[in-house]
């Protein structure tokens, strides 16, 4: 799968944490090829699921695995909010822990949000996240909040759905995006790209998603890609 997003002309891949019990992995995997980097965090989806114990201070669990971590850290998450997954104050709570660690760490954030737009930019507000700023994953939450989050110090990655028929929100909100704000991702292996739906998503379809938002923005997939991995450079820190 890495020779493949290489093949495609992949310059870095960040891979989320989902749950502490699978952190050891993640950092094991990330120190296996040149082009990975790593973020640490629980993802509310996950969070019906975590073990008891598995999850104690979780401010303080994502700072200590982040600087064992080292340089292979470059952000915190996937965290968030999923309105179509059990235990909302739960999710609620861990994603505060998750700026928390943020701005202790100085390291930007990773957000899921989905169904749950009403709440989120209060929790990244009270929680200061705008100290750290991060990335709004796989964006959904149309044209009219982009000036909300972006106030917030978010930026938007945009994934498989910019490349379906029907993508008509997402499209919206890509071209209201600022170019200084403006992501492309996979969120493999889920949202595959049209080509490629209902199968299995990789880092190799990035430049699918790169000929969507081009299209949207009425310019070259070239243009797109060299701002979008400038802004994961910036944003990141990370991958020369």
């Amino acid at each position: 799968m890495i020779a493949r997003a290489e093949a495609a002309g992949v310059a870095g891949i960040l891979v989320p944490g989902i749950r502490p019990s699978t952190w050891p992995a993640l950092v094991e995997l990330g120190r296996s090829h040149s082009l990975l980097r790593i973020a640490l965090g629980v993802h509310p989806q996950i969070v019906p699921e975590l073990r008891e114990g598995e999850v104690g201070d979780l401010t303080r669990q994502i700072v200590d695995a982040t600087r064992e971590a080292g340089a292979l850290a470059v952000a915190v998450g996937e965290c968030g909010l999923d309105g179509g997954t059990g235990e909302h104050e739960r999710q609620q709570e861990l994603f505060r822990a998750h700026v928390r660690a943020a701005r202790e760490l100085k390291l930007p954030l990773v957000v899921h949000v989905l169904r749950a737009h009403d709440i989120a930019p209060r929790i990244l507000r009270e929680e200061k996240a705008s100290e750290v700023g991060g990335v709004m994953h796989s964006y959904s939450g149309g044209a009219a909040l982009v000036p909300v989050y972006r106030d917030l110090g978010m930026v938007f990655a945009f994934a498989g759905p910019v490349t379906y028929p029907n993508a008509r929100k997402p499209i919206e909100a890509v071209r209201v995006v600022p170019d200084d704000s403006l992501l492309a991702e996979t969120d493999a292996p889920d949202q595959a790209p049209a080509a490629h739906r209902g199968g299995r998503s990789e880092p190799a379809y990035v430049g699918e998603v790169i000929g969507a938002l081009a299209a949207a923005r009425q310019t070259s997939p070239d243009e797109i890609a060299r701002i979008t991995t400038e802004n994961a450079r910036r944003i990141f820190r990370a991958w020369p």
